[in-house]
């Protein structure tokens, strides 16, 4: 005998209608990378659908319950752009819902109390490894009477378990099609601890049904969890949604992706100066592509473009690698006004000031080459600092070269008479100079870009001098003049 949730025709190409999805993270301290990925499959398939993207914080299980985290949750989705459609529900403040229908269940004889001790079921569990038995409730209370368990629910502590009955469990998953588990190899699972929570199986099928949940769209691992989840659908006598179950995301070295070999938290990568695009747009490529392998989207694109058809098995890499190089196309593509607006709090981190329209020109002469915000008060510091920290490598190589002392002393003279100090002007008489002179433009370009930035590279040379102004670049070649030269 088997328990068949029947397939609906054409599930994976079908229209949906009235669609209600949900993302239901735990509060246990931040928003992790594969969290991410899948409350974002979740609202481009509610958007895409014109249906409603719901939140839930699960956090029923109060040992791992992590104060602030849920503030800082919903503050991070956000970030991210992924607002859900109504007030979020919160698990912990609907115990009475959850008793309600557990109460049914023992009612109704789909589950039982059990009064075994921690010490009975860590020797039982000692036994059966043993014996290189499966590790499972052996079901010691479930044949008490229920007159006998009222009985001793007012004396003893217990928790309540589901029954599982002992039948092949058949589903259909949107991207892993048919899925079979056998009900003799579950566990009778916990569905209400002793301290009068809920766990996660029975919690997650009452807010779905009450939710009007009518897609649910999560990790690879609650896979294992929806025979369960489906046999309580039946015993309450309700539909169950669809499911859709997606792939994981691994480390380069294909292992499981956690915070010992790298950032996991999308805070990290937000105070590391990437764009939530940017960020958005690559998780979305984690086990989803486009016919045509679209790798960049606009605004909007993604919502237009999800289905869960083409969502894939397989687990992902998530390769910073990829993220760093699409978080600089983003700002390399970023109007100058947003790209500024958005650098500032690192700049003002950096401790560095300067009129808006000046960093403005700043970071415009160095937005090809900036990967991450935190890149730009590196990049732009030699702007707005009076002391340049000069590289000794850079100082030994190249300004203390034979003839460098001339050349900075001859070039300083030929700026200040620039009349109009613009790029094409200080370009022009440098060349003059150096043609006059016999001397080969790198042997001025090179000693001059060290000696007004402290760097070996970075943006037009005449553009950045332009910038910087007369009197400060003259001041900085006399000061490499004085104090690193001489």
């Amino acid at each position: 005998m088997s328990l068949t949730i029947p397939k609906h025709k054409n599930l994976r190409t079908q229209e949906h209608k009235n669609v209600v999805v949900r993302f239901a993270p735990s509060p246990t301290g931040y928003l992790h990378i594969g969290g991410l990925r899948t409350a974002l499959y979740n609202y481009l398939f509610a958007k895409h659908n014109k249906g409603k993207f719901l939140l839930r914080i699960e956090d029923t299980d109060r040992t791992r319950y992590v104060e602030g985290a849920v503030e800082k949750l919903v503050e991070t989705l956000k970030w991210c752009g992924l607002e859900c459609d109504e007030n979020p529900v919160i698990q912990s403040e609907r115990l009475d819902i959850y008793k309600e229908h557990v109460e049914q269940l023992l009612k109704n004889d789909h589950a039982y109390r059990c009064f075994c001790t921690p010490e009975r079921l860590d020797e039982m569990r000692k036994t059966q490894s043993a014996k290189k038995q499966p590790l499972k409730y052996d079901s010691h209370c479930k044949n008490i009477s229920k007159e006998e368990s009222e009985k001793l629910s007012k004396e003893k502590s217990f928790t309540v378990r589901m029954k599982i009955p002992p039948e092949e469990i058949i589903f259909n998953d949107i991207i892993r099609d048919e899925v079979k588990f056998h009900g003799s190899l579950i566990d009778d699972q916990i569905i209400l601890k002793s301290d009068g929570y809920p766990t996660y199986h029975l919690a997650n099928v009452v807010d779905d049904h009450l939710m009007g949940i009518t897609h649910v769209i999560r990790g690879e691992e609650w896979l294992s969890s929806t025979p369960k989840h489906i046999i309580l659908y039946r015993y309450f006598g309700w539909e169950p949604p669809k499911f859709a179950h997606l792939p994981l995301l691994l480390n380069p070295d294909k292992s499981k992706l956690s915070k010992r070999q790298g950032d996991v938290a999308v805070e990290d990568y937000r105070e590391k100066g990437y764009l939530p695009s940017a960020l958005l747009n690559y998780i979305a490529l984690l086990g989803w592509s486009t016919e045509d392998s679209q790798q960049i989207f606009e605004s909007n694109e993604l919502i237009e473009k999800f289905t869960l058809e083409r969502c894939g098995k397989s687990a992902s890499i998530f390769d910073t690698q990829k993220l760093l190089w699409m978080n600089g196309e983003y700002l390399r593509k970023m109007p100058i006004d947003e790209l500024t607006d958005r650098a500032i709090p690192f700049i003002n981190k950096a401790g560095l000031k300067a009129d808006i329209e000046f960093l403005k020109k700043c970071i415009s002469l160095e937005q090809e080459k900036i990967k991450l915000l935190s890149d730009v008060p590196k990049r732009i510091d030699f702007f707005l600092k009076n002391d340049i920290i000069y590289d000794d490598k850079a100082v030994a190589k190249v300004l203390r070269k034979d003839g460098v002392e001339k050349i900075l002393t001859d070039i300083s003279k030929v700026y200040e008479k620039i009349g109009n100090f613009t790029a094409d002007n200080i370009e022009a008489e440098t060349r003059k100079y150096a043609e006059a002179n016999g001397l080969k433009t790198s042997k001025i370009f090179h000693p001059v870009r060290i000696t007004v930035s402290g760097r070996t590279e970075g943006p037009s040379l005449f553009h950045m001098i332009e910038l910087l102004g007369k009197e400060k670049t003259i001041t900085r070649i006399k000061n490499v003049i004085n104090k690193l030269i001489c």
